[in-house]
């Protein structure tokens, strides 16, 4: 793995797919302060964004809050929710705008994501921009064809302690 901390480094979260694995698979929260150290190991961080969901939720202005003390930039839109019921909430677009849009000042994107559908997005800027593009994520609900096709991959599960933190009761 090459790491220089002259690396410019541009972090992207795909936050829903990120808090609910984690709640999903270890009934646990991330810990995203010690996750956005591990992305960014001593190189020069540009920009880390954290894209959220509103849904009405009580305590989620708390945890937006918590993101932006850790250092990340917070993008939020609203859960849509359809006249027949159905439920629609994700940032993928979104996020792959943002990473081309930044990719020129960029040597190494990190994707926060285990979404398969990000796979085109990481062959772009590999291909066509020169970017070094690392995912974390947690193994078991990550895309094994995105995990081969990053630079590096951050196993979230093989190091629980470090970047799980209190269970839900």
């Amino acid at each position: 793995m090459l790491i220089y901390k002259s690396q410019r480094v541009g972090v992207f979260i795909d936050t829903q797919n990120i808090y609910h694995s984690a709640k999903n698979l270890y009934q646990a929260r991330v810990n995203f302060g010690r996750l956005l150290e591990e992305a960014v190991k001593g190189r020069q961080l540009i920009r880390a964004i954290a894209y959220v969901i509103r849904s009405k939720s009580s305590e989620e202005e708390t945890f937006f809050e918590a993101l932006e003390r850790q250092g990340f930039e917070v993008k939020s839109k609203d859960l849509q929710i359809f006249f027949d019921g159905m439920k629609k909430a994700d940032w993928d677009v979104g996020i792959a705008i943002d990473a081309v849009k930044m990719a020129d000042k960029l040597d190494v994107v990190v994707l926060v994501t285990g979404d398969g559908d990000f796979l085109p997005l990481v062959n772009y800027l590999k291909e066509n921009k020169g970017c070094r593009v690392e995912i974390i994520a947690f193994k078991e609900t990550a895309s094994s064809k995105l995990i081969e096709s990053a630079d590096q991959f951050t196993d979230l599960s093989s190091q629980k302690r470090k970047f799980l933190i209190r269970k839900y009761e």
